[in-house]
């Protein structure tokens, strides 16, 4: 199944380390196939977050929505990402995001319940996690730095040199969402950047 071999090779390369043929006949029982259709939802607010999902195919987006009805994009996630609000998954308390399928999305989805199991019995997914959560963290504390310090155009500038692909694969209204950036100010810094 070429969608477990796609997860096979990420546990693996993040990790370091080789599945056995036991470890992968567990993930796939443990990981079942989903697919969304464009603008189908993976997580909406207020119910709780039951899987965590590895991206196959396709994009999505995690945001939240305040009183006066804007969107605010926290993140957007592409192949061999990862979706989930972890807070909820975790602690099972009711989301405040929504995650949705920005195309039609192919994910490979397991519960919190299953995810415990292959920490403690398959050595690669432990380390993958382990790598995961420093990832995260850094990721995280960059995010905020940018948001507190930078800006508008060191924002963008920061955007293109760690995700340049998003580019391409989302629409500009999103990105300066993400950005934290009206689409006008998005508008003017890159026709100032390719000057």
């Amino acid at each position: 199944m070429p969608s477990f071999e796609a997860l096979f090779h990420y546990i693996q390369e993040i990790s370091g380390k080789l599945l056995s043929e036991d470890d992968k006949h567990l993930l796939m029982q443990h990981f079942k196939p989903k697919k969304l259709r464009k603008r189908q939802y993976f997580l909406q607010e207020g119910d709780v977050c039951k899987y965590i999902g590895f991206i196959v195919k396709g994009s999505a987006r995690t945001f939240t929505v305040d009183e006066k009805g804007h969107e605010h994009i926290l993140k957007l996630s592409l192949e061999n990402w990862w979706l989930a609000d972890f807070e909820s998954f975790y602690l099972l308390t009711p989301s405040r995001f929504n995650i949705e399928a920005l195309e039609n999305l192919e994910v490979l989805q397991s519960t919190n319940a299953q995810i415990e199991e292959h920490l403690k019995h398959i050595p690669a997914f432990s380390a993958m996690a382990n790598v995961i959560s420093q990832n995260y963290t850094i990721a995280n504390q960059k995010r905020m730095q940018a948001a507190i310090s930078y800006t508008a155009e060191e924002r963008y500038e920061d955007l293109i040199s760690n995700y340049p692909h998003f580019l391409q694969r989302f629409p500009q209204n999103m990105i300066a969402s993400y950005l934290g950036l009206s689409p006008e100010t998005l508008s003017r810094i890159r026709k100032n950047s390719f000057k």
